[in-house]
Parts: C-alpha cells; structure tokens; sequence
C-alpha cells in the first residue's frame, strides 16, 4: 500500500538554495539518461527534478532494453543512480520523480523501493518541504488516443476529445474501481492535493503542461475527426485553471514533446507563476538549470 498524503513532509535540505536540474519523458533512452548523469557530476545540483515519461515505451520493454540485463529501473536506471551517490557522497542530490502516461503503474512498487533506500524521492500526489519551498507532484494526465491508461484522468468533466480514449477503455497494468475510473478528474485531485495551503513558494512537478500555452502545442494542424477539426493544445483545462487560481512560484511540466518547436518557446507564465517544459522531440537531452530562488533566469539546453 502506497501511503499519500496532502501534508508536506519535512526533510531537511541545505540551506544555500542554487542549482537545480530538470528533465522529462526520457522513454528509457539510455543515452540520454547517461548525459544527465554527466551534468550531475560535473555540475553537482542540489536537485534534480524527473517529470515522467521515463521507462522504455511499452510494457514488453521493460524486461529488456538495449542488451542490459534484467528490467530498467533496478537493472540500469537505479544501479546509475547508486554509481553517481557513491561517487558524489554528501554532494548527491535531491531527486525528485514522478511517472508519466507511458510509464506503467505497474512499475511504481519498483519506484517506491528505490525511494526507500534513497536513491530517489517519489512525489506524485505528494507535498515535501525543499528548502524555503513545498515540493508537489502529480503525474496525471487528461485523456490521450493513447491505450495505457493508468495515469489519465478526465480533466475537469466526463468529457473526451475528439480522437482520444476514455479513462474507462483502453488498458491498465493494475486494476483500479470502476467507479474511480469514472468520476476521478484531474481538477479534483489537485484540489484535494494542494487543500488550502499558500503555494506562494511551491514548486509543482507535472506531467501534462496547461492548457492552450505554449507548453501543449501539439501537431495536430488540420486534423479533423468525423468533421470535427481537432484542437491543437492537448494540455490539461483543471492544470491551466489551478495554475491561474492559486499561483504557485513555478511549475514543471513535459508530456508534449512537440510543443517547444511549434511555439518557439519552452516557458511561459500563468499570472506570477513560471512555468517550465523540457519535453523535446528531437534525439537530443533537453535540460533545464533553474534557481528557485529566480526561476525567471531558467535556461534550457539541447545536449
């Protein structure tokens, strides 16, 4: 049983705020994954935040990937991460992971074991104190065309797009109540996650980006379906409200990898909060280096 809870855990971290690192939908790249590790090394952040999408594409790829032997997560990812806190001792950071819709649920009790022994810390649907700020993660997202469904949600209503599948169809790697299927939305959940705490300071790792910005651009230019032309922003309707509603210091998000090529721009604002992608399309790692303490001075880089 995996405990959640909306109260932020207090873990002691060092005080001089500075570096942190972020990455998302990685897909069990095994090159980009040793680029990171790379940037960890040299650069020694005091964080580094995962936004999902991180195992091989497709539950058979799991068991083997790229000649390694055993699964991905114990047989490479952890096993690197064990490498890099040996090396770095004190010096190893923070590392701050969700899933993402193409990583299986059935894949979390891995993750949690991980947690356990500090290799990481698993955030989604959790709130930690992370210096002067709240660290939350939520990893859901709203209906895709995609058939693995163990981390997609309704958004704000019972409604789909045009193209896509609902909650309650396709396939899911653990089973999960009909009626949670059914009625559970995204814009739910954060209100139950966040509850009525000051998000002034928060950080909120995501996976899925706000609706209709620059983060959810997808390539769906003159896509119609049943005469219905397709909306180019696929990101989350309850993400964008929440967001706008309750303003928190930055937001981090992946999931459309797409999207900083066709708007030209990885960032975007929401009111007073930043919000941040490093979803990417290209073979490249893309890596952003931020400072909670100016998350206005981002920047992003394609290795």
């Amino acid at each position: 049983m995996i405990h959640h809870t909306s109260e932020c855990e207090s873990i002691v971290m060092r005080s001089d705020m500075a570096l942190c690192l972020f990455a998302s939908d990685l897909h069990g790249r095994v090159d980009r994954y040793e680029k990171l590790i790379d940037a960890i090394l040299s650069e020694r952040p005091q964080a580094v935040f995962l936004g999902g999408d991180l195992l091989p594409t497709g539950l058979g790829a799991l068991s083997s990937h790229a000649g390694l032997p055993g699964d991905f997560i114990s047989g490479f990812l952890v096993k690197r991460l064990r490498d890099v806190r040996q090396r770095l001792a004190s010096a190893y950071p923070r590392v701050l992971v969700i899933l993402g819709n193409d990583d299986p649920r059935s894949e979390e009790a891995a993750i949690v074991d991980a947690a356990a022994e500090g290799v990481w810390e698993y955030v989604h649907d959790r709130c930690i104190t992370f210096g002067e700020s709240q660290v939350y993660g939520y990893a859901c997202v709203s209906p895709t065309p995609f058939l693995l469904k163990d981390w997609e949600r309704y958004d704000v209503s019972q409604y789909v797009d045009p193209g896509c599948v609902s909650p309650e169809e396709g396939h899911r790697s653990v089973p999960v109540d009909s009626r949670a299927a059914r009625f559970a939305t995204i814009q739910a959940d954060l209100e139950r996650l966040a509850g009525h705490a000051n998000l002034d300071r928060a950080i909120i790792l995501f996976h899925a980006p706000p609706y209709q910005t620059k983060l959810d651009r997808a390539a769906l230019d003159g896509r119609m379906i049943d005469h219905v032309p397709v909306d180019v922003h696929v990101g989350s309707i309850a993400i964008q409200r929440f967001i706008a509603a309750r303003q928190p210091l930055l937001t981090l998000h992946g999931h459309i990898h797409e999207s900083a090529r066709l708007t030209g721009s990885w960032q975007d604002r929401i009111g007073r909060t930043v919000c941040l992608s490093a979803a990417h399309d290209g073979p490249e790692l893309a890596l952003v280096r931020f400072d909670p303490a100016n998350p206005e001075a981002a920047t992003r880089e394609l290795i």
